[in-house]
This record gives C-alpha cells, structure tokens and sequence, in this order.
C-alpha cells in the first residue's frame, strides 16, 4: 500500500470529528507525565470530548475547506486536539481547569462555534460557566422570589395575620355586589314608572 492510502483513513476520521463540532481546541502536551495525561484523557471522556494526538500534516490536510483552518498557523510542535460536538465551551474549559494543575500543557488556540480564538481567547472562554451551571443560576432566581413570596405567606398563616385580613377580603367582595344591586333596582323602579 501507498503512504497516501495509508494517510486518508485518518485524515478522513479528523475531517468527521470536525465537521459537527461547535469547538475544536489544539494544545501542546509536551512535559506532561504519564500520570497527567491519564488523568487528562480521563476528565475528556467524562466530559463527552474527543481527545486524541494527530501528525499535524494529517490535522493540516484535515483542516483545509473548513472553520478550522484557521488553526494550522498553530500547528508546531506536538499538538493534541480536543474535540466537541455537544458543549461549545467544555474543551476550553476542561483543558484550562487542567492546564492550572498541570502548567507543561500549553493551549495554541482554538474554533469555538466557527470563530477562530488565540491562546488568550481560549483561556477567556474557559472561565465561562457550563450550560447546566448557567441554567441552574437562571432556575435559581427564578425560583427566589416566588419562595420568598411563599415564605411570607406562610409566616402570615401562622401568626393568625391571615385571619385578620380574610375577613376583610370578604367585605371588599360584597361592596361591588350590593352596589351593583343598586343601579339594577333603580333601572326597574324607572321602566316600571
């Protein structure tokens, strides 16, 4: 077999992983001990990332055509990819979390929902919480008022404040009906006359 016939198979497996991806982040694992990078692919799998080290001839080719080839300017040196299909912002992330305990991994750069980020840019985004953090903050002022609301309803009932203003409530209710009443019994007193 040629080299070439050799090559397609795994350019063609990169060209699939980055087609649908929402991010695509390059890194540099030089320095990282066994230890750190089984701990590394570990966090990646857990997290739903492709985490894999590709030639950058083979990442080079598979880059051409797409959002990606903004990344070849990046591609010297080892260079590992991690891949997302589901979270835009997980392989920033993760690997920024990873990169503090382990300061040999060094990001080159990355495509976050077809924009082209630097190392900085990268590390910006790392800072952004996950979708689910996002929601649960959302979920949680929306739910702050309404138990606070509740909080002090049932602070009400269990004073006996609640029973004071019922009554008042009902008097409230009855004074639109007999005023209504009222303008009903004159308007037959008049057709009558």
């Amino acid at each position: 077999m040629a080299k070439v016939e050799l090559k397609q198979p795994i350019v063609e497996e990169i060209s699939n992983y980055i087609k649908d991806a929402q991010s695509v982040v390059l890194v540099d694992y030089r320095g990282l001990t066994v230890e750190q990078d089984t701990r590394l692919r570990k966090q990646m799998r857990e997290a739903g990332i492709t985490y894999k080290v590709y030639k950058n001839t083979m990442m080079n080719f598979a880059f051409k055509g797409t959002d990606c080839e903004a990344l070849t300017q990046y591609l010297e040196g080892p260079s590992a990819v991690a891949i997302s299909a589901t979270d835009a912002t997980a392989p920033a992330r993760v690997l920024g979390k990873f990169a503090k305990e382990a300061n040999k991994l060094e990001i080159k750069g990355g495509i976050v929902e077809g924009v082209a980020y630097d190392a900085k840019g990268i590390a910006d985004i790392a800072n952004i919480p996950s979708r689910e953090e996002l929601l649960s903050k959302l979920l949680g002022s929306l739910q702050s008022p309404i138990t606070n609301f509740a909080r002090v309803m049932n602070q009400l009932a269990e004073k006996g404040g609640a029973s004071d203003a019922a009554p008042a409530a009902e008097e409230v209710a009855e004074a639109p009906a007999e005023t209504a009443e009222a303008p009903a019994e004159e308007a037959a007193e008049t057709s009558a006359e």
